[in-house]
């Protein structure tokens, strides 16, 4: 217990062999005296993959393909990014804009982990875009305390995984800060940025989707972009917005995927579900990464059965557009919702309830819900964890015929 709790006060997120390392010496430490130099033999059993440096590790290719988007042509010239470089752009473009804004976060100042903030220091100043404590509770605080204060806070956790530490402040602090002052005060200029999603190897604190945990809290917006486009556009809605939201991106999609970015700052309405292929027969609601899976599962779907699939990418998870989720699922009958997270109590759930209470007459066969199992992420069994096409597309034979 206390070597788990010493590995979360540094907060230490390196490899295998070096996370070994620091939490045999702090098992050491606690159970043999600060002086001990006996061997561990007995007390750590080390797992063959971490005692071995020889071993040549297999990467499982991706779960899904990623199809470019059709190139905007609304918003001016475009470029070609990834997911990061759309980011980048983002930031880049409400720095530009806004001399309020500030960004920060562990390791921002560099560039990011993930480099969704490189060069941004170097254009803008270190007063503007700079590192804080690995304390993501901190990091949400102050963002709070900048946002209340008039300016624009832009805050990343390096995962979401670690958003948890972050919790109170998000849900008891930053949800309610306007509800509870009778809209004298807001930190609605927040916006917190967070990698989430499985990403081949991330395992059980790099893989998480936590986005149903924030979604039972009002006050918050949520939302989740599929690719470049949509992320650029979205996160400019959300730091624009006059209420706190958090912003997850598909880390497996940051290179992954590649769209013509338009150069520009352009907005995309929150709250707005986007009906990417219209189908007759069953409706498929997914967002984040899984959308791709869907949109592959409805091409097999109508090569192999025949079957026309309406794909919706939710987008937004709070406040969701029942609308046009309702609206979809009146016309085919039929409902397959897919996400990453756990089964129980995902939001998956929820839309399946409102479904149910607004659709039943509409309904043809029961709404089927196809998701991460109801265990901590797996890192080797990840391939058998995740809710990939074959499994999707078994649901959709299953509910054509019921």
């Amino acid at each position: 217990m206390r070597t788990t709790r010493l590995r979360h006060l540094i907060h230490f997120r390196p490899s295998c062999s070096a996370t070994t390392t620091v939490m045999a010496a702090a098992a050491r430490f606690f159970v043999r005296g600060a002086n001990s130099k006996l061997p561990l033999t007995g007390l750590l059993k080390l797992s063959p993959i971490c005692a071995s440096r020889t071993k040549t590790h297999k990467r499982h290719a991706a779960h899904f393909t990623f199809q470019p988007d059709p190139v905007p042509t609304q918003y001016g010239p475009t470029q070609k990014m990834n997911l990061f470089q759309s980011v980048v752009s983002a930031l880049d473009n409400t720095l530009a804009s806004d001399p309020t804004a500030v960004i920060f976060g562990e390791d921002v100042a560099f560039g990011g982990v993930f480099r969704c903030t490189v060069g941004l220091r170097d254009k803008y100043g270190k007063d503007r875009v700079f590192n804080t404590p690995l304390c993501e509770q901190g990091i949400v605080g102050f963002g709070i305390g900048v946002a209340v204060a008039g300016a624009t806070a832009i805050a990343e956790i390096q995962f979401a995984d670690y958003i948890y530490p972050a919790f109170d402040q998000i849900v008891n602090e930053a949800a309610k800060y306007r509800y509870r002052s009778g809209n004298m005060f807001d930190c609605g200029r927040l916006t917190i940025r967070a990698p989430w999603g499985c990403v081949g190897h991330g395992s059980l604190y790099h893989s998480q989707s936590p986005e149903a945990f924030f979604a039972h809290c009002p006050g918050l917006k949520i939302v989740i972009p599929r690719g470049p486009v949509q992320a650029k556009g979205l996160l400019l809605s959300c730091i624009s917005d006059q209420n706190p939201c958090i912003f997850f991106e598909p880390k497996i999609l940051y290179r992954a995927a590649v769209d013509q970015v338009p150069v520009d700052a352009y907005t995309i309405p929150l709250s707005q579900a986007e009906v990417l292929q219209e189908g007759s027969d069953i409706t498929l609601i997914a967002w984040g990464t899984q959308v791709h899976v869907m949109k592959e599962v409805a091409n097999m779907a109508q090569e192999k059965l025949g079957v026309s699939c309406e794909v919706i990418d939710l987008q937004t998870i709070l406040p969701w557009d029942t609308e046009t989720v309702c609206k979809s699922v009146a016309k085919t009958g039929r409902l397959l919702i897919s996400h990453e997270a756990p089964v129980t109590g995902g939001f998956a759930a929820e839309i399946s309830s409102t479904v149910q209470e607004e659709c039943f007459l509409n309904l043809e066969a029961p709404i089927s819900r196809v998701c991460g199992y109801d265990t901590p992420f797996p890192h080797i069994f990840e391939p058998f964890y995740i809710p990939d096409k074959w499994k999707c597309f078994e649901a959709v034979k299953k509910i054509i015929n019921y």
